[in-house]
């Protein structure tokens, strides 16, 4: 996959498997998984696992999760995507999902709703969908800060294997007024 977006302070670009190692120590501290069911990961291949269902959505749907890369340090900070889902997700099929993830160091930086903006903007503007969802932890009030700042608004609340989730939407009309 050839897409590479630019904003202020990151590049966001296709995950590869040489980031393992990076995605291996974010995605295997339990502080990052606090809010994702309490599960790090525990070996690489676990990781590499997730690239590589990564790599194939690039292929059958043309997005998925990218890594997020620091412009000044070309350094790893996590990833962040839409994602086409096709599996029931408090009852809807078929939509896009934005997501992030960030490495602990990076909280608090304002790198997840940078990287955030730019993915809403990509959807709208480059693929033309005119609704994208992102479902969170109930009791994550970070990351519920963060998809309002972006002009998301929570719709309902849901259990996604028995994790309570608050469900967020934007239109594309919502995000042209913000």
């Amino acid at each position: 996959m050839k897409l590479k977006i630019e904003t202020k302070r990151l590049v966001l670009r296709e995950l590869l498997f040489s980031d393992a190692e990076a995605m291996f120590k974010m995605d295997s501290n339990p502080n990052v998984h606090t809010f994702l069911g309490s599960t790090p990961v525990k070996t690489i291949d676990d990781v590499n696992d997730f690239i590589s269902d990564v790599r194939t959505q690039y292929v059958v749907n043309k997005i998925g999760r990218f890594a997020i890369i620091h412009k000044d340090t070309n350094e790893f900070i996590g990833w962040a995507g839409l994602r086409f889902v096709i599996e029931p997700e408090n009852e809807l099929v078929n939509f896009f999902d934005l997501s992030y993830r960030l490495q602990e160091e990076h909280w608090g930086k304002g790198y997840a709703k940078e990287a955030a903006q730019a993915w809403l903007s990509y959807g709208f503007s480059k693929m033309k969908k005119h609704n994208i969802y992102a479902s969170i932890h109930i009791d994550n009030r970070i990351s519920k800060r963060i998809l309002e700042k972006i002009g998301m608004t929570q719709k309902s609340e849901y259990k996604w294997n028995d994790i309570p989730c608050a469900w967020f939407e934007i239109t594309k009309e919502e995000y042209s007024k913000s």
